[in-house]
């Protein structure tokens, strides 16, 4: 597997190892020892999937607290994924990086505690998978507004995404409450 250190330390693009013959293909896509030695916590708690239309955009989505840390990937399809650092104090508030994610790429996201995250779905369909590094506390999440003109997200689909109105509604990440965002925690 290959690890890909992104603008954000901590967020990581993961290429793993694809082993495939005429018969079709093999990918190993969780191994807690060997994905910690590249930087990811030893315990996911929570699986997810999702299965979304083209044009539908998920996000800004986080939890504090019961802040999750996320292992995301497409099964099938491909999405534009994205992860903003919200933590406050952090020297990377504010900023985001961004990664083409697909059925047919295999490559995983890891989207560490404290970061907002969302994505689009480009293909006709897609099938989104991910762990999660805490359970879902539904009294703890929010939203960010996709579009937030502060954030500056270059979504590959801004015309019309399809939201719900949650996603719709968000506020802007300047107009949230201070006490709202996670510390950042210097490791």
């Amino acid at each position: 597997m290959k690890t890909i250190k992104t603008d954000i330390p901590g967020v990581l693009l993961i290429e793993p190892k694809v082993f495939g013959d005429d018969r079709g293909w093999f990918v190993e896509t969780w191994q807690q020892e060997r994905y910690a030695e590249h930087g990811m916590p030893g315990s996911f708690v929570q699986d997810n999937q999702a299965f979304s239309q083209r044009g539908v955009l998920r996000g800004l989505h986080l939890q504090h607290p019961h802040g999750q840390g996320k292992l995301v990937q497409v099964i099938s399809g491909e999405v534009f994924d994205v992860a903003v650092d919200v933590r406050r104090g952090s020297p990377y508030f504010g900023r985001w990086v961004g990664a083409n994610l697909s059925g047919e790429n295999k490559h995983q996201f890891y989207v560490p505690e404290g970061f907002a995250h969302g994505y689009c779905v480009l293909s006709e369909e897609a099938l989104f998978s991910y762990k999660c590094t805490d359970n879902y506390h539904p009294e703890t999440q929010f939203s960010i507004r996709w579009n937030d003109p502060d954030l500056g997200i270059e979504w590959p689909l801004t015309e019309n995404p399809i939201l719900s109105d949650k996603d719709r509604d968000a506020p802007y990440l300047r107009d949230l409450p201070e006490d709202m965002l996670p510390p950042y925690l210097d490791k």
